[in-house]
């Protein structure tokens, strides 16, 4: 499992989007998080627990609901290791409380169980945090994946402009 972990992430994994100053924030997605922790701890080999959830302001403007909410959540292995992480996420200009409380609380989960599975290794987002690894995923191009599956992760180079992690 450890040398599982220690892979980097191809860069069909990785989305990005707009970041300031021009640039571009590279991510891993919550549900290719969950689907890689699930590849490499098993299905029932892991577990997630909101250990808290914090209000952090509520704005109401014209009759739009706007809040910001904090979560800190921890993954914890069928071994009983565990990371525990933060997560933020705000919802602006909701049409009532119950779509802004819900949008924001399930985005801030997903944020600090992203985060604190990237602690676990790079083959669950800790490679995102290496800025030279970064600059080359950020030039590569993604690679279609055929959805092959095979016992154990394997990094495979079919060239050298392109890093495909097979499941």
């Amino acid at each position: 499992m450890g040398a599982n972990l220690r892979k980097q992430l191809g860069p069909e994994y990785i989305s990005s989007r707009p970041g300031p100053g021009g640039g571009k924030v590279y991510y891993l997605e919550g549900w290719k998080s969950t689907q890689l922790a699930n590849e490499i701890f098993g299905f029932n080999g892991w577990s997630h627990s909101i250990v808290d959830i914090t209000l952090d302001y509520v704005d109401k403007n014209e009759g739009k609901i706007s809040l910001g909410i904090s979560a800190v959540v921890r993954v914890t292995l069928k071994d009983g290791t565990y990371h525990e992480d933060i997560g933020y996420a705000f919802a602006e200009n909701q049409r009532n409380q119950g779509q802004a409380f819900e949008k924001a609380k399930k985005e801030a989960v997903t944020d600090a169980t992203k985060r604190a599975l990237r602690a676990f290794g790079n083959s669950l987002g800790n490679c995102l945090y290496d800025k030279d690894y970064v600059k080359k995923i950020g030039r590569m191009s993604a690679v279609p994946v055929r959805h092959r599956r095979c016992l154990s992760h394997q990094l495979l180079f079919p060239s050298r402009d392109s890093i495909i992690l097979w499941l």
